[in-house]
């Protein structure tokens, strides 16, 4: 057994673990607890009594020789694997880089806030929306153009029987407020910000998806002059005391009376611009008292409430806040268009 002992020895002094794969084989071979020296422990219990202590003594040296060798390799691969690296501490540190948010979620945030000042809470909706919710109980005729194909992405959902039933991705966040007006009963004061699809052309205006936030106000004695000075207030809000705007007369088929929101260009200050039609003004919200027969449809009794409703674009409302001029840089992912606003978090 002693010559054993030395012939391992020798082969373990003459190994060389040139990978990790070597080494690991190594390590298997020796020191593992199948290995070839745990073996000769146990075979160091057949050994005479009178010899015992010799060869336990050898056998240990075996053990302690082979268990430096596995950490005189692995610290040898390591320093090769990770080389040493001089850093130079007098050099000014590298600044973290941060991400920053979207120019139309910061837009929102603000829309936000502001109306939460005012009492209005925040309500959301589902996307994918059926023909009653989204049309038919804010009051569409059957007829209304809104309702063909070039206007709206429709689907179809398959029953349990088979049958097929007419889903669409929601043209408004109107559809909120239906959902809202079912489930709750008055008083009601909420907006209801959300991604709306239509099919529509792309262009510097307009896109087939984009970004509405609408609002809602059911209660006993709401009045048009309660519209109008809420939206001034958020148009002061949003774009400075020097802003201007008006009301242009208008039909929509859930609001009466109805009215369409401008105001000044921000982008040309007037002058005319391709935002603006060169008219000077931009729209920015459709609005009006909520139609009877939406409360009516809603369960909402119109001799009793009133209300009020508006909607407008996030994509309308950020363009003239950052003076943008073409809507489609909102999709195009284009970082060196979004990191102009890293410095407006």
């Amino acid at each position: 057994m002693e010559e054993q002992i030395q012939t391992l020895l020798n082969e373990i002094n003459a190994y060389d673990a040139s990978d990790k794969q070597a080494l690991e084989a190594f390590r298997m071979k020796y020191i593992s607890r199948k290995g070839v020296v745990s073996g000769l422990f146990e075979e160091l219990k057949k050994v005479p009594v009178t010899e015992k202590k010799k060869v336990g003594k050898i056998l240990n040296q075996l053990k302690q020789t082979a268990e430096a060798k596995l950490a005189e390799f692995t610290q040898k691969l390591d320093s090769h694997a990770s080389p040493r690296v001089e850093i130079d501490l007098t050099l000014p540190p590298v600044p973290n880089q941060i991400g920053n948010l979207h120019p139309l979620s910061l837009t929102q945030y603000r829309i936000i806030e502001i109306f939460e000042r005012l009492g209005f809470n925040v309500a959301d909706g589902p996307e994918i929306e059926d023909d009653w919710h989204n049309f038919s109980a804010l009051n569409f005729p059957e007829n209304h153009p809104a309702r063909e194909m070039q206007d709206t992405f429709f689907i179809e959902k398959k029953g349990h029987a088979g049958s097929s039933q007419d889903m669409l991705l929601r043209t408004h966040t109107s559809n909120v407020q239906i959902r809202m007006m079912e489930n709750q009963k008055p008083p009601i004061r909420a907006i209801m910000p959300g991604r709306v699809y239509r099919n529509e052309a792309i262009s510097a205006r307009a896109h087939c998806f984009f970004h509405q936030v609408e609002g809602l106000y059911v209660d006993k004695n709401v009045g048009f002059a309660d519209l109008k000075q809420t939206l001034y207030h958020f148009a002061k809000e949003m774009y400075g005391r020097d802003i201007k705007m008006r009301f242009r007369p208008s039909f929509f088929p859930f609001t009466e009376p109805s009215a369409e929101i401008d105001i000044s260009c921000l982008i040309c200050n007037g002058a005319g611009c391709n935002v603006c039609k060169y008219s000077g003004w931009v729209e920015i919200a459709g609005s009006g008292m909520v139609h009877p027969n939406v409360l009516r449809n809603c369960n909402i009794d119109p001799e009793e409430f009133t209300g009020f409703a508006f909607g407008m674009g996030i994509e309308r409302v950020t363009m003239l806040r950052y003076q943008i001029n073409d809507l489609r840089l909102f999709s195009e992912n284009d970082v060196r268009f979004l990191r102009q606003f890293q410095s407006v978090i």
